[in-house]
């Protein structure tokens, strides 16, 4: 009998250290709310999301789409960044219009929830948004985005020679 037992000890054990505790959030809106972060930067479409140990968040949505908030914004069917309190840091696979180009979104930055803005970083430039932007996740629009979208990564300097 103390045979049995220390044996399901060890595999209590086992699983403990090879399987990482389950996350206690539920949902996206939670992780954001969370770090500080407002739930509406993500549209209504994520799939899932997952958050390593490491602090990087992968959000994955049901296909390509555009939000609108102040300006257009373009979400790729996966978006990663380093999360951390009141930051996503090295986005990828989020894009801004501005002026009738679309810049990759570097950064988000909450630096102060009392301020009422949040700061977008576009690589050029930084925007100062209002929070109240993003209090609720936005719809996701797809149409239009095969012309507008799709051949925006393949056309570079020289393939417009």
């Amino acid at each position: 009998m103390a045979l049995r037992i220390r044996f399901f000890e060890a595999i209590f054990l086992v699983v403990l250290i090879a399987f990482p505790v389950i996350d206690a959030y539920t949902s996206l809106q939670e992780v954001l709310r969370g770090h500080g972060l407002p739930v509406g930067l993500f549209p209504e479409s994520v799939k899932s999301y997952h958050l390593d140990q490491s602090g990087v968040l992968e959000v994955k949505l049901d296909s390509p789409c555009i939000v609108k908030y102040e300006t257009r914004v373009f979400f790729e069917t996966v978006v990663r960044a380093n999360l951390s309190f009141g930051q996503l840091k090295g986005l990828e696979g989020l894009s801004q219009e501005e002026l009738f180009l679309w810049l990759p979104v570097k950064d988000i930055i909450v630096d102060d929830p009392s301020s009422g803005l949040i700061l977008i970083d576009i690589g050029l430039a930084y925007k100062q948004l209002s929070l109240s932007l993003f209090e609720d996740p936005p719809i996701c629009r797809s149409q239009g985005l095969s012309m507008n979208m799709a051949g925006r990564k393949s056309v570079g300097f020289q393939d417009q020679r």
